[in-house]
């Protein structure tokens, strides 16, 4: 069970993957307007992470695998995190209509997000069990969410600051991103188990 906690706690702080790897940088910098968009991207991502990574762990090991087609993974990931993602679009509009108005926009541009991909690659790059590979997934979209969610408030104190022209804009939201990239890096030292 520590492993399971020291993993979660990897992936959510030291190895965020906002913050440190840079995955998913697009839907950070452009859904991260108000904290509640950015929670709704990040409780989709958080669902659709979980899943793939399931998913991507099983398509790899018992179809790539003992067919000698691991060299496919990145584009079977990419077929793979895209069909899932159409199949839960479909079964919400069918079976729960509210849920799916609720998360509209979210649904479709989670299958663009690397960091989808992102988890699914580093699950077999690490050699992890299916157990870990589905805790990865899930703690790497918590990860995701809070980043996206702290960034989200941080934009909305931005608009009662008053910087100089050439800053205004997009290029304070770079700004603010590096410094909260910054931020998280006094993480990158912490020792688990």
């Amino acid at each position: 069970m520590a492993d399971i906690f020291a993993l979660m706690l990897s992936a959510v702080l030291i190895e965020n993957f906002i913050f440190s790897r840079f995955y998913g940088c697009c839907p950070f910098l452009g859904v991260s307007e108000k904290p509640a968009t950015a929670l709704g991207m990040g409780c989709a991502v958080v669902f659709v992470m979980t899943l793939s990574s399931a998913l991507t762990y099983a398509l790899y090991y018992c179809i790539l695998v003992p067919f000698a087609l691991t060299y496919l993974k990145t584009i079977a990931f990419i077929l793979a995190i895209a069909a899932l993602v159409q199949f839960i679009e479909m079964f919400l509009r069918r079976f729960m209509p509210a849920l799916h108005g609720a998360l509209g926009i979210y649904l479709p541009l989670i299958t663009t997000n690397c960091a989808v991909l992102g988890a699914a690659l580093l699950n077999i790059e690490q050699g992890f069990d299916f157990l870990h590979a589905v805790v990865f997934g899930f703690s790497a979209g918590l990860g995701f969410t809070m980043a996206i969610v702290i960034f989200a408030g941080v934009r909305q104190k931005m608009v009662f600051c008053d910087p100089p022209k050439a800053f205004r804009g997009f290029p304070l939201t770079l700004l603010a991103a590096a410094l909260a990239a910054m931020a998280f890096s006094g993480f990158s030292g912490l020792q688990i188990g």
